[in-house]
């Protein structure tokens, strides 16, 4: 099963929604795609979705996936990582009114080129080519994330200051 979630940001991220949900229809994975699609407009058809699920339903979703796709809030993508899964992280972005800006642009860079533990996706149309190369793309990846929150929790914050230094 691949999970797939938005997070509870008010804007849409329709953007994701439809290429997870064309993704599906081709059929190019056997896997059930499961989508939390928050306060997007897009209804898909070849997915189940919900606007929001109970944090013990997320828990029992993320831990059944086989693949974590969140958007870049790093909330959704620390859970992933709290299960030693490393997720497919899809930034939102202000050009398509998905945010108030591109922080999370940012931050998922930042995240990917100091932790090597996501895999970003800032563009779209890599999407698909990412869902079907994941095991092969996870296997060249460090696999072992350590749980370590307060160390983390200080990295996070240097590394979202030098973001909003930008």
């Amino acid at each position: 099963m691949i999970f797939v979630t938005v997070g509870t940001h008010e804007q849409q991220f329709n953007r994701l929604l439809s290429a997870i949900d064309n993704i599906s229809g081709k059929k190019v994975l056997n896997d059930k795609f499961i989508i939390q699609a928050g306060y997007s407009t897009y209804i898909p058809k070849n997915c189940e979705s919900r606007q929001f699920f109970s944090f013990q339903e997320m828990n029992k979703l993320m831990d059944q996936a086989r693949i974590i796709v969140t958007h870049g809030g790093p909330s959704s993508f620390m859970m992933a990582l709290e299960r030693k899964k490393i997720p497919i992280v899809v930034p939102r972005q202000l050009k398509y009114k998905e945010h108030v800006n591109n922080h999370q642009l940012d931050f998922v860079d930042a995240v990917a080129k100091e932790k090597k533990n996501i895999i970003p996706v800032n563009e779209i149309e890599n999407l698909e080519s990412t869902l079907v190369n994941y095991s092969h793309i996870v296997d060249n990846m460090q696999s072992a994330v350590t749980l370590n929150n307060d160390q983390f929790t200080k990295h996070l914050e240097g590394l979202m200051w030098n973001v909003l230094k930008k």
